[in-house]
């Protein structure tokens, strides 16, 4: 059965994949109204064996509206005059969708404002406070 390589450690089965097709908006003179060029790439997330659990967390968060409530994540593409290149460019926007996902996030460090740091902030509040005091109209009198 055919792969397609994401990443070098990351391969899904094309099997996995869907395409349907539909009439496209957009750029093609007659062909708008006679072909199905635009595309629906149906991909089961939840389902697929290729992906790790972590990954999969990861990828579901990234798809965000494009994933249904079965874990199917949908990608729509019509921009080009074919049904090829719009397939070519759906594949592609899934590829890069899992590739950014399989990127481990890193974790943030805790660190503390530097004594500097603290001491700028509070001149800087004094400073603003004179500057209000200033515009303030006199007192007493």
């Amino acid at each position: 059965m055919p792969r397609i390589e994401v990443t070098p450690d990351i391969a899904i089965e094309e099997s996995e994949l869907q395409f349907s097709f539909a009439r496209a908006s957009g750029p093609g003179g007659q062909n708008v109204n006679k072909l199905e060029t635009a595309v629906h790439l149906r991909f089961d997330v939840a389902g697929s064996a290729s992906l790790g659990e972590a990954l999969k967390i990861r990828l579901r968060r990234l798809a965000g509206a494009r994933l249904t409530k079965e874990g199917v994540l949908v990608i729509f593409a019509q921009a080009h005059r074919s049904q090829e290149q719009n397939r070519r460019a759906a594949l592609e926007r899934l590829l890069a969708l899992i590739a950014a996902a399989a990127e481990k996030p890193k974790r943030r460090v805790k660190t503390r404002p530097s004594l500097a740091s603290r001491l700028r902030r509070v001149e800087s509040k004094v400073r603003r406070g004179e500057t209000k005091r200033l515009r303030a109209p006199p007192s007493g009198g």
